[in-house]
């Protein structure tokens, strides 16, 4: 790696804290745009970064269409100028008259949800309807992930009928996430994605030979957005590639993203000959992967003795090289999450940290 992450000014900076460069979101940003073909292609997913600055970027881009997770997203994104935010996670109990209220409040802003339930589809329209609202929604596919959405048939299109004629709600189209598709090897991740996404397409061509409209597709992660942006009136979803880390490459390879998130961690003490201890603990670098779940620049073979709340323990030759209180940088592993567990990021301009940015949407409520 080149020696593009230090910052010059990290004795200002406390530890552990997560370090973004702009100037590497802006290429990544274009570089997505390219492969998708235009900006009008991309619904990108906002909980990798959680963070209105980057919605402006991806703005300035020409990117409208966001994709979201929580209400407090899709806040942050409508508050951020998004014009077409897409809640991709049906809302329950009191998620339900939140995304009302949302719809409210930011009216400029064109907001749409995800369902897979019947009882969730009346719920929605009547509330909907008590508010003199119409809700778009998008029928959850499940093609192949198993986690949420209903296999395409005929009882997903009982649903979609559902949608059609339930007051207080309107078709949107078809949401189809492919999550559990990843694989380096290019060929053999198409192949899949390909033969994946014909359950959509055939699905789509029966509702609408039942005379109902599909106004839109909603598909695809980080691994597959490349694939399936060539189909005609599919949005796809990728975020990671926003910020990229040390794992997506091993998920769907590598088409020229730059990483744009970098933990910054110290040494804070050296138990034995051997050790080498970071307070990079699970509250500063996600913990859900198996080791490495930070690929340490410089440290890239050292091993992980303990990994606890506060405290990461490395076994390496090199810690002699090492004093208390060093720097050390790192990429973690799934940087998603990883940024959910900061309340602030540190801004590197011409490597300096200049700024910091509230990371606003790792909160599960803003005002809504």
């Amino acid at each position: 790696m080149s020696d593009w992450y230090p910052v010059l000014n990290a004795d200002e900076i406390p530890s552990p804290c997560l370090l973004i460069y702009p100037e590497r979101i802006e290429n990544n940003l274009q570089l997505m745009i390219d492969i998708a073909g235009g900006a009008e292609k991309l619904r990108p997913h906002v909980k990798t970064h959680k963070l209105p600055q980057i919605i402006e970027l991806k703005r300035a881009c020409g990117i409208e269409k966001f994709k979201c997770s929580t209400i407090a997203e899709a806040e942050m994104t409508a508050a951020a100028g998004g014009k077409d935010v897409l809640l991709a996670y049906q809302p329950v109990g009191p998620g339900i008259p939140r995304l009302l209220t949302l719809m409210l409040q930011f009216p400029q802003t064109k907001f749409s949800t995800i369902v897979d339930d019947a009882e969730i589809i009346r719920q929605i329209g009547q509330l909907a309807t008590e508010k003199s609202l119409e809700v778009p929604l998008y029928l959850d596919l499940d093609v192949g992930m198993h986690r949420t959405g209903i296999v395409p048939g005929e009882a997903g299109r009982e649903l979609y009928r559902l949608i059609a004629q339930t007051k207080g709600v309107s078709p949107a189209g078809l949401h189809a996430y492919d999550g559990h598709l990843h694989d380096p090897d290019e060929a053999i991740l198409k192949e899949a994605a390909l033969r994946t996404f014909q359950q959509v397409i055939d699905f789509k061509a029966q509702l609408e030979e039942e005379g109902y409209d599909v106004p839109g597709i909603a598909a695809s992660g980080t691994p597959t957005f490349p694939i399936l942006a060539q189909y005609r009136d599919v949005e796809v979803g990728c975020g990671t590639s926003v910020l990229w880390d040390a794992g997506q490459p091993r998920l769907s390879g590598d088409p020229g993203f730059q990483n744009a998130a970098v933990l910054l961690a110290r040494v804070i003490s050296k138990p034995q000959s051997d050790l080498l201890t970071l307070d990079l603990g699970h509250k500063a670098v996600a913990s859900e992967m198996p080791h490495p779940r930070v690929r340490l620049f410089g440290l890239e073979d050292a091993e992980v003795v303990i990994h606890s709340e506060e405290h990461l323990t490395l076994k390496t030759p090199l810690t002699q090289s090492y004093r208390v209180g060093d720097v050390v940088y790192g990429l973690p592993w799934h940087v998603c999450p990883t940024v959910a567990l900061h309340h602030e990021a540190w801004v590197v301009r011409e490597q300096r940290a200049v700024e910091c940015w509230e990371i606003v949407a790792r909160k599960r409520r803003i005002s809504i």
